[in-house]
Protein backbone atom coordinates (compact mmCIF):
# COMPACT_ATOMS: atom_id res chain seq x y z
CA UNK A 1 0.00 0.00 0.00
CA UNK A 2 1.65 3.85 -0.86
CA UNK A 3 2.87 5.29 1.92
CA UNK A 4 0.89 9.29 2.24
CA UNK A 5 2.77 12.02 4.28
CA UNK A 6 4.99 14.63 3.62
CA UNK A 7 8.00 13.84 0.64
CA UNK A 8 11.56 14.83 0.26
CA UNK A 9 10.98 16.21 -2.91
CA UNK A 10 8.47 18.82 -1.03
CA UNK A 11 11.60 19.92 0.90
CA UNK A 12 13.68 20.38 -2.14
CA UNK A 13 11.30 21.13 -4.94
CA UNK A 14 12.70 20.07 -8.33
CA UNK A 15 11.06 23.62 -10.33
CA UNK A 16 14.28 24.68 -11.21
CA UNK A 17 15.79 21.88 -12.76
CA UNK A 18 12.61 20.31 -14.15
CA UNK A 19 13.39 20.41 -17.49
CA UNK A 20 15.69 17.31 -17.05
CA UNK A 21 12.46 15.33 -16.59
CA UNK A 22 11.43 15.96 -20.12
CA UNK A 23 8.05 18.08 -19.78
CA UNK A 24 6.99 19.28 -22.70
CA UNK A 25 4.20 21.51 -23.35
CA UNK A 26 3.02 21.95 -26.95
CA UNK A 27 -0.40 23.72 -27.24
CA UNK A 28 -3.29 21.54 -29.05
CA UNK A 29 -1.30 18.24 -29.31
CA UNK A 30 -0.97 15.12 -27.56
CA UNK A 31 1.17 16.88 -24.53
CA UNK A 32 3.19 14.60 -22.62
CA UNK A 33 5.83 13.93 -19.79
CA UNK A 34 8.14 11.63 -18.53
CA UNK A 35 8.94 11.97 -14.93
CA UNK A 36 7.93 9.69 -12.24
CA UNK A 37 4.21 9.62 -11.03
CA UNK A 38 4.31 8.60 -7.21
CA UNK A 39 1.72 10.80 -5.88
CA UNK A 40 -1.79 11.66 -6.96
CA UNK A 41 -3.93 13.99 -5.97
CA UNK A 42 -8.14 14.00 -6.75
CA UNK A 43 -10.84 16.70 -5.59
CA UNK A 44 -14.25 17.69 -7.30
CA UNK A 45 -15.63 21.26 -7.48
CA UNK A 46 -18.73 22.58 -7.65
CA UNK A 47 -22.31 21.25 -7.66
CA UNK A 48 -22.69 17.72 -6.72
CA UNK A 49 -23.65 15.11 -9.45
CA UNK A 50 -25.10 11.71 -8.98
CA UNK A 51 -22.53 8.96 -9.65
CA UNK A 52 -19.34 11.35 -8.12
CA UNK A 53 -18.46 8.78 -5.98
CA UNK A 54 -18.24 5.72 -9.11
CA UNK A 55 -15.97 8.47 -10.61
CA UNK A 56 -13.21 8.68 -7.61
CA UNK A 57 -13.58 5.30 -6.49
CA UNK A 58 -12.38 3.83 -9.53
CA UNK A 59 -9.75 6.65 -10.05
CA UNK A 60 -7.90 5.76 -6.20
CA UNK A 61 -8.34 2.09 -6.77
CA UNK A 62 -6.71 2.46 -10.20
CA UNK A 63 -3.53 4.42 -8.60
CA UNK A 64 -3.80 2.41 -5.30
CA UNK A 65 -3.10 -0.56 -7.98
CA UNK A 66 -0.24 0.81 -9.63
CA UNK A 67 1.59 1.66 -6.42
CA UNK A 68 0.73 5.09 -6.60
CA UNK A 69 -0.39 7.20 -3.72
CA UNK A 70 -3.74 8.92 -3.64
CA UNK A 71 -4.87 11.66 -1.71
CA UNK A 72 -8.27 12.87 -1.58
CA UNK A 73 -8.66 17.01 -0.91
CA UNK A 74 -11.73 18.18 0.71
CA UNK A 75 -13.86 20.33 -0.13
CA UNK A 76 -12.67 21.57 -3.79
CA UNK A 77 -10.16 23.65 -3.60
CA UNK A 78 -11.27 26.00 -0.64
CA UNK A 79 -8.30 24.48 1.54
CA UNK A 80 -5.93 24.88 -1.26
CA UNK A 81 -6.53 28.07 -1.97
CA UNK A 82 -5.93 29.08 1.45
CA UNK A 83 -2.82 27.39 2.09
CA UNK A 84 0.49 29.29 3.63
CA UNK A 85 3.54 27.49 5.11
CA UNK A 86 2.17 28.96 8.11
CA UNK A 87 -1.41 27.35 7.60
CA UNK A 88 0.10 23.50 6.44
CA UNK A 89 -2.57 20.90 5.03
CA UNK A 90 -3.96 18.80 8.25
CA UNK A 91 -4.65 15.39 7.15
CA UNK A 92 -8.17 14.14 7.98
CA UNK A 93 -9.48 18.12 7.88
CA UNK A 94 -8.16 19.17 4.74
CA UNK A 95 -7.21 16.33 3.23
CA UNK A 96 -7.64 12.42 3.25
CA UNK A 97 -4.71 9.68 2.06
CA UNK A 98 -7.21 7.17 0.81
CA UNK A 99 -6.98 3.76 0.61
CA UNK A 100 -9.14 0.65 -0.59
CA UNK A 101 -11.71 0.58 2.53
CA UNK A 102 -12.03 4.44 1.85
CA UNK A 103 -13.61 4.04 -1.81
CA UNK A 104 -14.94 0.60 -1.35
CA UNK A 105 -18.42 -0.07 -1.85
CA UNK A 106 -19.13 3.70 -2.17
CA UNK A 107 -20.32 4.15 -6.44
CA UNK A 108 -23.96 4.16 -5.24
CA UNK A 109 -23.76 6.87 -2.80
CA UNK A 110 -25.40 9.71 -2.71
CA UNK A 111 -23.27 12.35 -1.03
CA UNK A 112 -19.52 13.06 -2.24
CA UNK A 113 -16.89 11.31 -0.01
CA UNK A 114 -14.68 14.36 -0.86
CA UNK A 115 -17.38 16.99 -0.71
CA UNK A 116 -17.58 19.73 -1.93
CA UNK A 117 -17.29 23.55 -2.69
CA UNK A 118 -17.06 26.54 -5.07
CA UNK A 119 -13.80 27.89 -4.14
CA UNK A 120 -12.48 29.46 -7.54
CA UNK A 121 -8.93 30.00 -7.09
CA UNK A 122 -8.72 31.48 -10.97
CA UNK A 123 -11.16 33.83 -10.50
CA UNK A 124 -8.93 36.94 -11.21
CA UNK A 125 -7.60 35.11 -14.54
CA UNK A 126 -9.21 37.24 -17.84
CA UNK A 127 -6.14 36.53 -20.06
CA UNK A 128 -3.22 34.27 -20.78
CA UNK A 129 -0.66 37.06 -18.87
CA UNK A 130 -2.61 37.29 -15.78
CA UNK A 131 -1.09 33.67 -15.24
CA UNK A 132 2.49 35.50 -14.32
CA UNK A 133 0.73 38.30 -12.39
CA UNK A 134 1.44 37.87 -8.90
CA UNK A 135 -1.76 39.78 -7.86
CA UNK A 136 -4.01 37.48 -10.03
CA UNK A 137 -2.45 34.31 -9.94
CA UNK A 138 -1.97 34.37 -6.17
CA UNK A 139 -5.20 31.74 -4.90
CA UNK A 140 -3.17 29.60 -8.19
CA UNK A 141 0.15 29.54 -6.59
CA UNK A 142 -1.56 28.77 -2.96
CA UNK A 143 -2.63 25.96 -4.46
CA UNK A 144 0.37 24.76 -6.28
CA UNK A 145 2.30 25.23 -2.91
CA UNK A 146 -0.15 22.90 -0.69
CA UNK A 147 0.01 20.95 -3.70
CA UNK A 148 4.02 21.02 -3.46
CA UNK A 149 4.38 20.29 0.25
CA UNK A 150 2.55 16.99 -0.27
CA UNK A 151 4.58 16.38 -3.26
CA UNK A 152 1.72 16.01 -5.38
CA UNK A 153 2.70 14.29 -9.29
CA UNK A 154 -0.52 14.95 -11.23
CA UNK A 155 -3.76 16.20 -10.32
CA UNK A 156 -6.82 14.68 -10.97
CA UNK A 157 -9.85 17.67 -10.88
CA UNK A 158 -13.70 16.54 -10.91
CA UNK A 159 -15.77 19.66 -11.98
CA UNK A 160 -17.84 21.82 -14.35
CA UNK A 161 -16.55 24.13 -16.44
CA UNK A 162 -15.34 26.99 -13.70
CA UNK A 163 -13.06 23.62 -12.38
CA UNK A 164 -12.49 23.30 -16.22
CA UNK A 165 -10.99 26.63 -15.99
CA UNK A 166 -9.27 26.39 -13.13
CA UNK A 167 -7.38 23.08 -14.44
CA UNK A 168 -6.29 24.68 -17.40
CA UNK A 169 -4.80 27.70 -15.46
CA UNK A 170 -2.88 25.51 -13.58
CA UNK A 171 -2.25 23.62 -16.61
CA UNK A 172 -1.06 26.71 -18.37
CA UNK A 173 0.18 29.00 -15.63
CA UNK A 174 3.52 26.38 -16.07
CA UNK A 175 4.57 27.86 -19.32
CA UNK A 176 4.20 31.41 -17.88
CA UNK A 177 6.05 30.00 -14.59
CA UNK A 178 9.20 27.61 -15.79
CA UNK A 179 10.64 27.56 -12.25
CA UNK A 180 7.08 25.89 -10.85
CA UNK A 181 7.69 22.03 -10.08
CA UNK A 182 5.81 20.28 -12.93
CA UNK A 183 2.45 18.77 -12.20
CA UNK A 184 0.62 16.98 -14.49
CA UNK A 185 -3.02 18.16 -14.82
CA UNK A 186 -6.22 15.81 -15.89
CA UNK A 187 -9.79 16.77 -15.64
CA UNK A 188 -12.96 14.89 -16.02
CA UNK A 189 -16.38 16.65 -16.91
CA UNK A 190 -19.28 16.90 -14.44
CA UNK A 191 -22.67 18.49 -14.97
CA UNK A 192 -25.85 17.97 -14.76
CA UNK A 193 -26.48 20.31 -17.21
CA UNK A 194 -24.51 17.85 -20.10
CA UNK A 195 -23.50 21.49 -21.89
CA UNK A 196 -19.95 20.27 -22.18
CA UNK A 197 -17.69 19.98 -25.49
CA UNK A 198 -15.63 16.54 -25.74
CA UNK A 199 -18.25 14.37 -24.38
CA UNK A 200 -21.61 12.95 -25.68
CA UNK A 201 -23.07 12.67 -22.09
CA UNK A 202 -21.74 14.06 -18.31
CA UNK A 203 -21.66 11.80 -15.57
CA UNK A 204 -24.80 12.35 -13.49
CA UNK A 205 -26.89 13.38 -16.11
CA UNK A 206 -29.18 10.60 -16.74
CA UNK A 207 -29.77 10.32 -13.28
CA UNK A 208 -30.78 13.82 -12.50
CA UNK A 209 -33.40 13.58 -15.97
CA UNK A 210 -34.34 10.35 -14.19
CA UNK A 211 -35.51 12.19 -10.92
CA UNK A 212 -36.69 15.22 -12.76
CA UNK A 213 -39.07 12.97 -15.10
CA UNK A 214 -40.53 11.31 -12.32
CA UNK A 215 -41.28 14.45 -10.63
CA UNK A 216 -42.97 15.46 -13.59
CA UNK A 217 -44.84 12.20 -14.01
CA UNK A 218 -45.78 12.60 -10.29
CA UNK A 219 -47.37 16.01 -10.73
CA UNK A 220 -48.80 15.15 -14.27
CA UNK A 221 -50.77 12.95 -12.06
CA UNK A 222 -51.77 15.66 -9.61
CA UNK A 223 -52.58 17.85 -12.76
CA UNK A 224 -55.03 15.64 -14.13
CA UNK A 225 -56.45 14.80 -10.82
CA UNK A 226 -57.52 18.92 -9.66
CA UNK A 227 -57.36 20.05 -13.59
CA UNK A 228 -54.73 22.55 -13.42
CA UNK A 229 -51.44 23.30 -15.29
CA UNK A 230 -48.05 23.17 -13.55
CA UNK A 231 -44.80 25.33 -15.33
CA UNK A 232 -41.68 23.17 -14.04
CA UNK A 233 -38.92 25.25 -13.43
CA UNK A 234 -35.67 22.89 -14.05
CA UNK A 235 -31.93 23.44 -13.49
CA UNK A 236 -30.12 24.36 -16.73
CA UNK A 237 -27.80 27.62 -16.69
CA UNK A 238 -26.90 27.56 -20.19
CA UNK A 239 -28.39 24.75 -22.32
CA UNK A 240 -31.48 22.76 -21.91
CA UNK A 241 -30.26 19.54 -22.04
CA UNK A 242 -31.96 18.46 -18.28
CA UNK A 243 -35.20 20.45 -19.55
CA UNK A 244 -35.61 18.73 -22.49
CA UNK A 245 -34.26 14.95 -21.06
CA UNK A 246 -36.51 15.18 -18.18
CA UNK A 247 -39.25 16.58 -20.18
CA UNK A 248 -39.25 13.76 -22.63
CA UNK A 249 -38.68 10.83 -20.05
CA UNK A 250 -41.61 12.38 -18.03
CA UNK A 251 -44.19 13.17 -21.02
CA UNK A 252 -44.53 16.63 -20.91
CA UNK A 253 -46.56 18.95 -22.63
CA UNK A 254 -44.25 21.25 -23.42
CA UNK A 255 -40.49 22.30 -23.08
CA UNK A 256 -38.78 25.50 -23.29
CA UNK A 257 -35.21 26.27 -22.98
CA UNK A 258 -32.80 29.04 -24.23
CA UNK A 259 -32.52 27.07 -27.38
CA UNK A 260 -36.19 28.36 -28.28
CA UNK A 261 -35.48 31.83 -28.50
CA UNK A 262 -33.09 34.56 -30.74
CA UNK A 263 -32.97 36.91 -28.85
CA UNK A 264 -34.79 37.96 -25.31
CA UNK A 265 -37.25 35.67 -23.92
CA UNK A 266 -40.85 37.82 -23.76
CA UNK A 267 -42.55 36.38 -20.55
CA UNK A 268 -45.93 37.97 -22.36
CA UNK A 269 -45.45 36.81 -25.76
CA UNK A 270 -45.05 32.59 -24.67
CA UNK A 271 -47.78 32.95 -21.75
CA UNK A 272 -49.90 34.07 -24.89
CA UNK A 273 -48.70 30.58 -26.98
CA UNK A 274 -48.91 28.88 -23.47
CA UNK A 275 -52.30 29.98 -23.39
CA UNK A 276 -52.97 29.14 -27.30
CA UNK A 277 -51.67 25.10 -26.20
CA UNK A 278 -54.19 25.66 -23.11
CA UNK A 279 -56.95 26.32 -25.25
CA UNK A 280 -56.33 23.76 -27.76
CA UNK A 281 -56.25 20.79 -25.31
CA UNK A 282 -58.91 22.40 -23.38
CA UNK A 283 -61.04 21.69 -27.14
CA UNK A 284 -59.66 18.14 -26.96
CA UNK A 285 -61.23 17.66 -23.78
CA UNK A 286 -57.78 18.28 -21.43
CA UNK A 287 -58.09 20.90 -18.67
CA UNK A 288 -54.37 20.05 -17.41
CA UNK A 289 -50.64 19.97 -18.88
CA UNK A 290 -47.12 20.15 -17.63
CA UNK A 291 -45.04 22.69 -19.38
CA UNK A 292 -41.09 22.79 -18.38
CA UNK A 293 -38.65 25.54 -18.59
CA UNK A 294 -35.11 25.88 -17.52
CA UNK A 295 -34.03 27.73 -15.42
CA UNK A 296 -30.81 29.60 -18.06
CA UNK A 297 -34.53 31.67 -19.63
CA UNK A 298 -33.98 33.89 -16.34
CA UNK A 299 -30.62 35.28 -18.48
CA UNK A 300 -32.23 36.08 -21.25
CA UNK A 301 -35.01 38.12 -19.68
CA UNK A 302 -35.30 42.01 -20.46
CA UNK A 303 -32.53 44.22 -18.24
CA UNK A 304 -35.51 45.39 -15.83
CA UNK A 305 -36.80 41.67 -14.96
CA UNK A 306 -33.20 39.88 -15.00
CA UNK A 307 -31.91 39.03 -11.46
CA UNK A 308 -29.58 40.92 -9.60
CA UNK A 309 -28.22 38.65 -7.49
CA UNK A 310 -24.90 37.19 -7.56
CA UNK A 311 -23.74 34.31 -6.01
CA UNK A 312 -20.15 34.73 -4.30
CA UNK A 313 -17.61 33.98 -7.85
CA UNK A 314 -19.95 36.62 -9.81
CA UNK A 315 -22.27 34.00 -11.50
CA UNK A 316 -26.04 35.40 -11.66
CA UNK A 317 -28.30 33.80 -9.18
CA UNK A 318 -30.93 32.58 -12.36
CA UNK A 319 -33.28 30.59 -9.77
CA UNK A 320 -33.86 33.66 -7.82
CA UNK A 321 -35.37 35.19 -10.95
CA UNK A 322 -38.90 32.50 -10.27
CA UNK A 323 -39.02 32.95 -14.01
CA UNK A 324 -41.13 29.85 -13.62
CA UNK A 325 -43.59 31.91 -11.73
CA UNK A 326 -43.46 34.59 -14.04
CA UNK A 327 -44.67 32.32 -16.49
CA UNK A 328 -47.29 30.71 -14.49
CA UNK A 329 -48.98 33.83 -13.38
CA UNK A 330 -48.29 35.84 -17.14
CA UNK A 331 -50.39 32.71 -18.05
CA UNK A 332 -53.12 33.00 -15.55
CA UNK A 333 -53.44 36.87 -16.42
CA UNK A 334 -53.93 35.93 -20.20
CA UNK A 335 -56.44 33.66 -19.87
CA UNK A 336 -58.41 35.32 -17.66
CA UNK A 337 -58.03 38.50 -20.39
CA UNK A 338 -58.95 36.29 -23.52
CA UNK A 339 -62.07 33.94 -21.47
CA UNK A 340 -62.77 36.34 -18.83
CA UNK A 341 -62.62 32.73 -16.74
CA UNK A 342 -59.42 31.88 -14.96
CA UNK A 343 -56.92 28.88 -14.88
CA UNK A 344 -54.94 27.66 -11.82
CA UNK A 345 -51.03 27.43 -13.36
CA UNK A 346 -49.07 26.24 -10.60
CA UNK A 347 -45.38 26.65 -10.57
CA UNK A 348 -42.51 24.63 -8.76
CA UNK A 349 -38.81 24.24 -9.17
CA UNK A 350 -36.99 21.20 -9.39
CA UNK A 351 -33.01 22.14 -8.39
CA UNK A 352 -30.87 20.60 -5.76
CA UNK A 353 -32.62 17.67 -5.45
CA UNK A 354 -31.81 16.51 -8.63
CA UNK A 355 -28.23 16.79 -7.89
CA UNK A 356 -27.61 13.62 -4.98
CA UNK A 357 -30.56 11.84 -6.51
CA UNK A 358 -30.02 8.23 -6.56
CA UNK A 359 -27.01 7.25 -9.61
CA UNK A 360 -28.71 5.20 -12.60
CA UNK A 361 -26.76 2.25 -13.53
CA UNK A 362 -25.56 4.08 -16.59
CA UNK A 363 -24.12 6.95 -14.48
CA UNK A 364 -21.86 4.57 -12.75
CA UNK A 365 -20.84 2.94 -15.31
CA UNK A 366 -20.13 6.31 -17.12
CA UNK A 367 -18.66 7.61 -13.66
CA UNK A 368 -16.37 4.08 -13.10
CA UNK A 369 -14.97 4.17 -16.80
CA UNK A 370 -13.72 7.70 -16.68
CA UNK A 371 -12.37 7.29 -13.40
CA UNK A 372 -10.12 4.66 -14.45
CA UNK A 373 -9.67 6.81 -17.78
CA UNK A 374 -7.87 9.24 -15.49
CA UNK A 375 -5.34 6.57 -14.50
CA UNK A 376 -4.62 5.47 -17.61
CA UNK A 377 -4.48 9.34 -18.98
CA UNK A 378 -1.76 9.56 -16.39
CA UNK A 379 0.26 6.35 -15.59
CA UNK A 380 -0.58 5.00 -19.30
CA UNK A 381 -0.31 7.68 -21.74
CA UNK A 382 1.25 9.93 -19.99
CA UNK A 383 -0.76 13.08 -20.67
CA UNK A 384 -1.21 16.50 -19.31
CA UNK A 385 -3.98 19.05 -20.27
CA UNK A 386 -6.15 16.55 -21.09
CA UNK A 387 -9.92 16.13 -20.21
CA UNK A 388 -10.91 12.51 -20.19
CA UNK A 389 -13.81 11.63 -21.97
CA UNK A 390 -15.54 8.79 -24.11
CA UNK A 391 -17.32 7.53 -26.98
CA UNK A 392 -19.06 4.67 -28.60
CA UNK A 393 -19.45 1.76 -26.50
CA UNK A 394 -17.60 3.81 -23.16
CA UNK A 395 -13.76 3.62 -24.93
CA UNK A 396 -11.79 6.13 -24.15
CA UNK A 397 -10.55 9.00 -25.27
CA UNK A 398 -8.42 12.47 -24.33
CA UNK A 399 -9.00 15.73 -25.18
CA UNK A 400 -6.91 18.53 -25.19
CA UNK A 401 -7.59 21.10 -23.22
CA UNK A 402 -7.25 23.97 -26.28
CA UNK A 403 -10.23 21.93 -27.66
CA UNK A 404 -12.33 22.89 -25.35
CA UNK A 405 -11.43 26.49 -24.09
CA UNK A 406 -11.29 29.58 -25.78
CA UNK A 407 -7.14 30.35 -26.25
CA UNK A 408 -8.08 34.31 -25.81
CA UNK A 409 -10.76 34.05 -23.58
CA UNK A 410 -9.85 31.53 -21.66
CA UNK A 411 -13.51 30.49 -21.12
CA UNK A 412 -14.92 27.38 -21.61
CA UNK A 413 -17.35 26.55 -24.82
CA UNK A 414 -20.92 25.79 -24.39
CA UNK A 415 -22.65 23.15 -26.05
CA UNK A 416 -26.09 23.92 -26.59
CA UNK A 417 -28.51 21.73 -28.54
CA UNK A 418 -28.79 22.47 -32.09
CA UNK A 419 -32.49 23.25 -33.48
CA UNK A 420 -31.74 20.74 -36.22
CA UNK A 421 -30.25 17.98 -34.55
CA UNK A 422 -32.38 15.25 -34.41
CA UNK A 423 -32.73 15.22 -30.38
CA UNK A 424 -34.68 18.61 -30.92
CA UNK A 425 -36.93 17.27 -33.49
CA UNK A 426 -37.49 14.32 -31.11
CA UNK A 427 -38.71 16.64 -28.38
CA UNK A 428 -40.89 19.01 -30.67
CA UNK A 429 -42.57 15.58 -32.15
CA UNK A 430 -43.76 14.24 -28.99
CA UNK A 431 -45.74 17.76 -27.70
CA UNK A 432 -49.01 18.11 -27.95
CA UNK A 433 -49.67 19.79 -30.88
CA UNK A 434 -52.96 21.57 -32.79
CA UNK A 435 -53.30 19.74 -35.85
CA UNK A 436 -55.63 20.47 -38.98
CA UNK A 437 -55.76 16.61 -39.68
CA UNK A 438 -58.75 14.75 -37.79
CA UNK A 439 -57.21 11.70 -36.00
CA UNK A 440 -57.39 8.87 -38.75
CA UNK A 441 -60.10 5.67 -38.18
CA UNK A 442 -58.67 2.60 -38.03
CA UNK A 443 -60.35 0.86 -41.16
Amino acid sequence: MPVCGPSESSKNPRGKNQSETGFIILGVVRVTFDHDIKRVGILFSGGPAPAANAVISAAVLNFLNSGISAYGFLDGYENLERYTPERPLVEGEHYLCMRRNDVSQIRNRKDIVLRTARANPGKKIASFDDLGDPECNAKLRAVYSALDSLGIDALVSLGGDDTLKTANYLYRMQEVLPDLRRLAVVHLPKTIDNDYFGIDWTFGFFSAAHFAATEIRNLGADARSTQVWYVLEIMGRKAGWLTYASGIAGEATRMLSVEDFDGEFDVRATAEEMIDLVLTREHDGRRHGIVCVAEGLADLLPDEQRPQDVDEHGNIMLGSAHVGKMLAEEMERVYAERTGTDVKVRHKQIGYEARCAEPSAFDVLLGTQLGVGAHRAIVEERLTGHMVSVEKQLELKYVPFDELIDPDTLKTRVRLIERDSDLYRLARSLEYQKTEHPEPECP
